[in-house]
């Protein structure tokens, strides 16, 4: 069976295994987010520190390729993949440098960690099985905390360091190595290189600018790198060969922009907006981490909010499903509702399909036929999603799992 390619790349640091030689004194640790040594004459520097439960099997694997010792902790993001092995890995006098809203980051990640780990255990559970959803590693203690940009020298090799804004954190940044001609952008275009980028992750989560986005993925085509390293995956080579797929990124992420600003000012609802998003054939680019609908409604609610003028109802706590008793009722009963169900999943409309089986089982949860529907139009949801992208499948499959069990 076909699996997403963030499924893959999370697991490729399993088992025993070496640090992998990048060049110029440069290691990977692989993990569900890879980390990276950078060795100098005057000590290393080490880019990102993993999971929590990955702090051992990192430092092992780079003490086997260095014995120099660590000076500098740099985290490209404050999310838990990137910086929860931190309190395993620093020492008395190591340095850790993070963009100045890393606090901020860390603060409602930490605050929030119970609604985030049932959320995230639905979508991973399958994935990365040993994780605690209870466990807190120790907060990470940031030395030099910067704004915009921020450079040093160790060893006779110089680091600078850029604010990336539009990354999946407002502290995301990336570290570029001029004289190698080297940018570590960790997660700033998502763990799935020259895909549509993730600006709103079903998972939970801030809603990710798009302008910022943009913005961010300019400052690092104008370094005009040689060889880019992200969080995830083998590194891309060849500055020709960034720079075309960086683009085309950037301006995918632009042309989406300006549709559904278009849209928006033309008075065009936003399930339109969603309906109608695509991309012109020399952008037509994977949707494994974001797709395109999802984009849209982002961009959309980055300006506009959740509000969007079309009922009053929007404005109370009281939707849909708290009138469906009523409308259950007046219809006829819920086998009228789940005939009707069954005739959209018929004809191949399994979203329409859903409507109809989430008002009856808002009042009969255990109603089998309707169980039945629902199973089938998530079924069919997945055939038509062609298995790409992660969240989508992945919540599509928890369904599944849950009616059947609920049917059995």
């Amino acid at each position: 069976m076909k699996q997403p390619l963030n499924a893959l790349i999370v697991k490729e640091g399993e088992g025993p295994q070496d640090a992998v030689p990048l060049g110029n004194g440069i290691f990977a640790s692989k993990g569900i987010s890879n980390s990276y040594l950078v060795t100098t004459s005057d000590g290393d520097v080490l880019i990102n520190t993993g999971m929590y439960f990955e702090a051992e099997q990192i430092k092992e694997r780079f003490a086997r390729v260095s014995d120099g010792p660590l000076r500098v902790i740099v985290f490209t993001q404050g999310h838990p993949d990137h910086v929860g092995g931190w309190s395993q890995i620093t020492a008395p006098g190591v340095d850790t440098i993070a963009q100045a809203d890393h606090t901020n980051v860390r603060e409602y990640f930490r605050r929030l960690q119970p609604f985030y780990a049932r959320r995230s255990r639905r979508l991973w559970s399958r994935d990365v099985t040993n994780v605690d959803p209870t466990y807190q590693p120790p907060e990470p203690v940031v030395t030099i905390p910067f704004l915009d940009s921020h450079t040093f020298t160790l060893g006779g090799r110089r680091f600078e360091l850029y604010a990336t804004p539009g990354g999946e954190t407002t502290d995301s940044l990336v570290v570029w190595l001029p004289d190698e001609r080297t940018v570590f952008t960790g997660n700033m275009t998502g763990p799935l290189f020259g895909h549509v980028p993730n600006l709103y992750t079903i998972r939970g989560d801030k809603y990710r600018s798009a302008i910022s986005f943009i913005q961010s993925v300019d400052r690092v085509i104008g370094l005009e790198p040689e060889t880019l390293v992200t969080g995830h995956g083998e590194p891309v080579r060849g500055a020709e060969e960034i720079r075309r797929r960086l683009t085309q990124v950037r301006d995918a992420t632009e042309y989406l922009r300006e549709k559904t600003i278009e849209g928006m000012n033309a008075g065009t609802d936003l399930w339109t907006l969603m309906a109608e998003a695509s991309l012109p054939p020399e952008l037509d680019i994977p949707q494994g981490h974001g797709k395109l609908p999802w984009i849209v409604r982002s961009i959309w609610e980055e300006h506009a909010g959740w509000f969007r003028y079309e009922s009053t109802t929007e404005l109370y706590n009281l939707p849909l499903s708290g009138i469906g008793a009523e409308l259950v009722e007046l219809s006829g009963g819920t086998a009228v509702f789940v005939e009707r169900a069954e005739a959209h999943l018929a004809a191949g409309r399994p979203v329409e399909a859903l409507h109809f089986v989430d008002l009856v089982l808002a009042q009969e949860p255990d109603n089998r036929a309707a169980l039945s529907v629902k199973l089938g139009a998530h079924e069919l949801l997945l055939e038509l999603s062609g298995r790409e992208n992660f969240s989508e499948v992945r919540w599509l499959e928890a369904e599944i799992r849950d009616t059947k069990e609920q049917l059995s």
